[in-house]
């Protein structure tokens, strides 16, 4: 990848991973602490669940991720799901510690590292690969936190994109800037 265009790629991961940020945190802020902690029906996970479950995840893959597997020995996946026992803010604190790993491995991705090999449950990647697998995992989760959040909150909902009926409105004010991705919600 010539280093241009290891620019440009590191520039598309940045701005997703950091739409992917901007959708979780318009979410959790939408929810009391009982929502985030509320599960829609058994067998479901909570918000709360599925941030820890991130958290974890984002940690274990992207500590030091070109000397070490992926699938850090301490991690212990299973109970990442259970309920989380401390407040907000310790969860949130968490997942922060995570998501900084995926942001710095990110920021630390050059010409003269992208080409090194990594390894995730033993299987042998290449940044990219490693990269867009983490995106693909954490697109799945975003879904879901969406999901159980507008199944479990007792309200109005601020829309995290285009509210329904005002996708002509909403093309009309913003066509051809990055406002029309309307990451983050718009009643516009």
């Amino acid at each position: 990848m010539a280093n241009s265009d290891l620019g440009l790629w590191l520039d598309g991961v940045s701005e997703t991973v950091n739409s992917y940020r901007k959708m979780i945190d318009a979410t959790v802020a939408q929810l009391t602490d009982e929502e985030l902690h509320k599960r829609p029906a058994a067998g479901f996970n909570s918000v709360a669940s599925i941030l820890r479950h991130l958290g974890g995840n984002l940690q274990s893959r992207w500590t030091d991720f070109l000397e070490t597997d992926g699938e850090k020995p301490a991690r212990n996946r299973d109970t990442e799901f259970d309920d989380w026992a401390g407040d907000r803010d310790s969860l949130l604190k968490y997942f922060n510690a995570g998501w900084e790993k995926l942001t710095s491995a990110i920021r630390g991705i050059t010409e003269s590292n992208v080409n090194e090999p990594l390894f995730i449950r033993g299987e042998r990647h290449t940044v990219p690969q490693a990269i867009i697998r983490s995106l693909t995992h954490l697109s799945y989760h975003v879904g879901q936190i969406c999901m159980i959040a507008r199944m479990v909150h007792e309200g109005e909902w601020k829309w995290l994109t285009i509210a329904p009926g005002k996708s002509a409105q909403h093309n009309e004010s913003t066509w051809g800037t990055a406002a029309s991705r309307s990451v983050g919600g718009s009643e516009e």
